[in-house]
């Protein structure tokens, strides 16, 4: 099916299975929440702006607790369904570009979201489409690092994320590695490097 296909329908399943009321690794977000956060940014590109542009995040905020505000089932569907066909998200292609890394990263936010979580099991397909997420996000998420990043999977394939001194690497599967480059703690990395740099990089402010 593809990456966000596939993260999108696990991840509506998850919801069913935990509730409105979850936590998430969001900030102080609850499952609720973060679903509202999927269908604003899919469904109202009036709000979906105030996301990433400070002056706007009020409105957005409003628009965004509103929809938490609805019907669990009814929300849930919402992020199930997908798009409206006139969402540039429904056009060829756009779904599994812009999607893949959001829905996989927020189906962990809410898998990792309380104790006891494990990561899924390794599955080619999808650390492959991980793993090219991780290529096109590396450099971006980390730019702002004052020392050198490498992300490196098991296998030795490596991505040099940012050039600089006392460069830091750390080893782990595709998803583990684009979680950390969103900022996520619950993640399973080895870090190699000095220990001030690995503190600094994991200090970083990487994404939503």
């Amino acid at each position: 099916m593809g990456l966000a296909r596939d993260e999108r329908s696990a991840l509506s399943e998850l919801f069913e299975e935990v509730g409105p009321d979850a936590p998430t690794l969001c900030g102080g977000w609850l499952t609720r929440d973060l679903a509202a956060h999927l269908v604003v940014r899919e469904r109202r590109p009036d709000a979906a702006a105030g996301i990433l542009i400070g002056p706007l995040a009020g409105y957005t905020e409003r628009v965004q607790r509103g929809y938490a505000a609805k019907p669990w089932r009814e929300l849930v569907e919402l992020v199930r369904t997908g798009p409206p066909t006139l969402s540039p998200f429904s056009l060829p292609g756009v779904d599994e570009a812009a999607n893949g890394t959001e829905f996989f990263v927020h189906h962990e936010d809410v898998r990792r979201g309380g104790p006891g979580w494990e990561p899924r099991q390794a599955d080619t397909n999808r650390d492959e489409a991980v793993w090219r997420n991780v290529k096109k996000v590396a450099r971006l998420n980390y730019r702002r690092s004052p020392v050198g990043v490498e992300l490196r999977r098991p296998d030795g394939a490596a991505i040099t994320a940012k050039r600089g001194p006392s460069t830091v690497t750390l080893t782990g599967e595709p998803g583990e590695l684009l979680l950390h480059a969103f900022g996520r703690d619950a993640v399973r990395v080895e870090f190699e490097g000095e220990q001030r740099a690995i503190a600094v990089v994991n200090g970083l402010s990487r994404g939503i």
